[in-house]
């Protein structure tokens, strides 16, 4: 499969997410964003962490404890910890943000 091909048209309503890989304990997706951010008041909180990069467009993430706000560019990748709360304030309107993510386990939990 190649990351580029089919992507969704940009009328969607929601970001349109993929699953590429999944194995015990990780997650690959593509996830494509053309203008999407999260709902006002709304933050992530996910059990798992999170590594993404953007592969094309930009995007704007707010996190927080600590706070922090990065603009992603291509080539731009974050690792976000488990519970780590952050948002996407925005993503380009006139261009696919294509963003590869993987999920992996919390290394605090024990799996046994």
């Amino acid at each position: 499969m190649n990351l580029f091909a089919d992507l969704p048209r940009s009328t969607l309503a929601d970001e349109a997410f993929s699953t590429l890989v999944q194995r015990a304990g990780v997650r690959i997706e593509r996830i494509v964003s053309t203008g999407h951010c999260s709902p006002p008041d709304f933050w992530y909180d996910q059990q798992e962490g999170e590594w993404v990069i953007v592969l094309t467009g930009r995007a704007q993430l707010t996190l927080l404890d600590p706070p922090e706000t990065r603009i992603l560019n291509p080539g731009d990748h974050i690792d976000i910890a488990p519970h780590r709360r952050h948002r996407v304030d925005w993503t380009e309107a006139d261009a696919s943000t294509v963003w590869l993510a993987v999920f992996y386990p919390d290394d605090s939990v024990d799996l046994a």
